[in-house]
């Protein structure tokens, strides 16, 4: 009789080498993500408990063994011997009885393909099949998960996170992260391509006449236009006051040769003090009529831009002069570097106003958290919604990783790997039965000696 006191100390043997459970048979090599990795520390510390407790359990099946032996041979010269074969008996029987229940878990006891044993290499995918779906049913339920989600207040202790010590400093560390690591993924001329295809697409796909002349026309109708008419009218007044000598010599050059030059004189003086007056006039008086007519100049532009067909076609004119294609693929490139170049210097500089105010923004959003009531049920209602979404359209694909994972590892890897982690509370089994099969044996002998005689 073969008893496993050894436990294997390899997860799995080579391919095509036979095994102690099927000889002379060659067992085919398992696919790449079923190899068997090397024994973790962990691993080797159980590998060892186990043997020593398949060393124990078979200590106390021998023991039985040697005092079922004795008691046995010297019953007859000593009767009291009797209650003692009988409970080495029944400890035999026990522990025979659970080393055979407790190997047929993992492996054919003694190679014998005995029925309903070698249950879980046999059985592999069904197991994992159930666990999968006993995993599915009983964890990945929306109810459960929000429950759950819902007892932790998960708002509270991200806030007091954020708010606390160092919170806003890591989240502004991983974000530098990413934004550094997108930037490196990110291929400039891809980026610039799309810009440029957002410029095309937004800015001059679109006729600019028709909202241009209804955005002048607000502007218009609420007077925002008159400070820079104002504007214009106090530097012509200014330099009108200013350029006494110039009106006068731009008079006396237009004049005729024949004229004298003190008519001259008398002339540009005259229309000096008549420009002076007249813009005068007009930066005091804001109903003059030049202000008015400005206001329909501008009044009737805005119409024009909106209704009239030759007005739009020359902005559309003035915009294929000022964006053309060079420009167009300029200004893209100008705005990535620009924005990528920003970026990087704020997030590689702690001190940067953009850091700064980063960090000041998610340690106010820590302590909102906290103490806003309101705030904190909005952001938990939305994570436990997440979260059920997430669990009610994923649960069977979370749940496959089990099935799938199980599948692909090699059904003699599996039992050996399931042994390794369970073999030892296993072993206490065979214990156990070794004990409670000795004193079966023993009530049942006294029972019966008692009984008959």
């Amino acid at each position: 009789m073969q008893v496993n006191s050894e436990p294997t100390t390899q997860l799995a043997s080579p391919p095509g080498e036979a095994t102690a459970e099927h000889p002379g048979q060659d067992r085919p090599a398992a696919p790449p993500a079923a190899r068997p990795h090397q024994l973790t520390a962990g691993d080797a510390e159980k590998a060892a408990a186990l043997r020593k407790m398949k060393l124990v359990a078979l200590c106390l099946l021998i023991a039985m063994a040697v005092v079922f032996v004795v008691a046995f041979a010297l019953q007859k010269q000593y009767p009291w011997l009797e209650y003692v074969r009988a409970a080495a008996e029944g400890g035999m029987v026990g522990a025979l009885a659970d080393w055979f229940a407790v190997t047929a878990l993992f492996r054919y006891p003694m190679g014998l393909k005995i029925p309903h044993t070698a249950i879980i290499p046999r059985r592999k995918d069904q197991i994992g099949a159930s666990l999968g779906e006993f995993v599915e049913t009983n964890f990945l339920s929306e109810q459960v998960v929000q429950h759950k989600l819902s007892s932790m207040n998960i708002s509270a202790k991200v806030g007091s996170w954020l708010s606390g010590p160092g919170g806003a400093e890591r989240v502004a560390k991983e974000g530098a992260a990413v934004i550094r690591g997108t930037f490196k993924v990110l291929n400039d001329d891809d980026v610039q391509a799309v810009i440029e295809g957002m410029v095309r697409k937004h800015l001059l796909a679109p006729p600019w006449g028709p909202p241009v002349g209804r955005m002048a026309e607000r502007v218009f109708a609420e007077g925002h236009h008159h400070k820079l008419v104002d504007l214009l009218v106090d530097r012509a007044a200014d330099w009108v006051a200013a350029n006494h000598q110039t009106v006068s010599r731009l008079v006396t050059e237009r004049s005729p040769q024949w004229v004298p030059s003190f008519v001259d004189g008398l002339v540009g003086d005259k229309v000096y003090i008549e420009l002076l007056k007249f813009t005068r006039a007009v930066q005091d008086d804001q109903q003059h009529q030049v202000r008015l007519s400005i206001d329909k100049y501008l009044t009737d532009l805005a119409q024009d831009l909106q209704h009239d067909p030759a007005m739009i076609a020359r902005a559309e004119g003035i915009k294929a002069q000022v964006l053309g294609d060079p420009e167009v693929r300029e200004l893209a490139s100008r705005t990535w570097a620009t924005i990528k170049g920003a970026l990087l210097n704020a997030v590689d500089d702690p001190d940067s106003e953009l850091t700064v105010k980063f960090k000041a923004a998610v340690r106010d959003f820590g302590s909102r958290l906290v103490n806003d009531d309101e705030l904190a049920g909005k952001v938990n209602a939305w994570i436990g919604d997440a979260a059920g979404y997430l669990v009610r359209t994923y649960r069977s694909d979370i749940a496959g990783v089990i099935t799938d994972t199980v599948a692909r590892w090699d059904a003699e890897e599996t039992s050996q790997k399931i042994e390794l982690q369970v073999g030892k509370d296993l072993q206490f089994i065979r214990i156990n039965g070794t004990v409670v099969g000795s004193l079966a044996g023993l009530a049942i002998f006294t029972v019966a000696h008692l009984a008959f005689g």
